[in-house]
């Protein structure tokens, strides 16, 4: 009889004043010392999650971001299949984490975009790493909202400023973990707004698979444990208002739930 081993979820946290990582299971985390992509093991007696805040899983030296790389939207925006991976960087300031609010900037009034991803985080450092060892270069996969100031990518017609609009203070969370032990090919990614799924798309439908990203990537930059490239979305991306609430879910990570405040409330008392 075969049995289904359960992925291991790997988490970062602060607990009483201290910064720590460890395995999430159940209602609880198992502290770990050591590296948690090398040497580590556990030590000392599991922290409720009653007791802990989630940090974002793991600090990436880079964190890769794909556009068209799903099938399906292309096909209804009218983009042609690229011929190799179209990504940029998003700045290490957007980082945030399961729970965390995402701040509406002071300096933009337009259009924030929501963006549902699987992430897929780098665990073995790696240059011109060949398709068939490219799994072995994989630590384990997380869920990303890529957030985007829409009105700002094309705002300037000679210059498309995608830094500016995905790097905004707490543009990028992701977690609340990172699964290993998943199949990776076999995954969705579905995304709702205020309760009502508005993405449901599967990794399948992919141009170029989360394997085929690290391979490809590899060959323009050296891959580092904790990197993560965020594989891009399908149909379904939509404003996100004030107030609102968003979770990204895909099965055996979990939910990454943030909600939008208004720069007023953000601001301390």
């Amino acid at each position: 009889m075969n049995t289904i081993t359960p992925p291991t979820r790997w988490v970062r946290y602060t607990a009483q004043g201290l910064t720590g990582f460890g395995q999430w299971d159940g209602d609880r985390v198992q502290p770990f010392v050591g590296d948690m992509f090398g040497a580590s093991h556990p030590q000392g007696h599991p922290i409720p999650l009653a007791d802990l805040t989630l940090l974002s899983p793991c600090i990436p030296g880079k964190f890769f971001a794909l556009w068209n790389n799903f099938r399906a939207a292309a096909e209804k925006n009218g983009w042609g299949q690229p011929l190799e991976p179209l990504y940029f960087l998003k700045a290490s300031n957007s980082f945030s984490a399961h729970l965390q609010p995402v701040v509406k900037p002071h300096s933009f009034d337009g259009r924030v975009l929501y963006e549902g991803e699987l992430g897929i985080v780098i665990g073995q450092r790696g240059k011109n790493i060949p398709l068939n060892q490219a799994a072995a270069h994989v630590f384990g996969v997380t869920c990303v909202n890529d957030v985007t100031a829409l009105d700002l990518l094309k705002a300037d017609s000679s210059f498309e400023q995608w830094t500016r609009a995905k790097s905004f203070d707490g543009f990028t969370p992701f977690g609340p973990c990172i699964a290993t032990g998943l199949d990776i090919a076999s995954l969705s990614v579905r995304t709702l707004l205020k309760g009502r799924e508005r993405q449901n798309y599967p990794v399948s439908d992919m141009f170029f698979s989360p394997l085929q990203l690290v391979s490809l990537l590899s060959r323009d930059v050296t891959l580092e444990p904790g990197d993560v490239i965020s594989c891009g979305t399908s149909l379904g991306a939509m404003p996100w208002s004030v107030g609102g609430q968003v979770e990204v879910v895909i099965d055996g990570i979990g939910i990454l739930q943030n909600t939008m405040l208004d720069n007023e409330e953000s601001k301390p008392s």
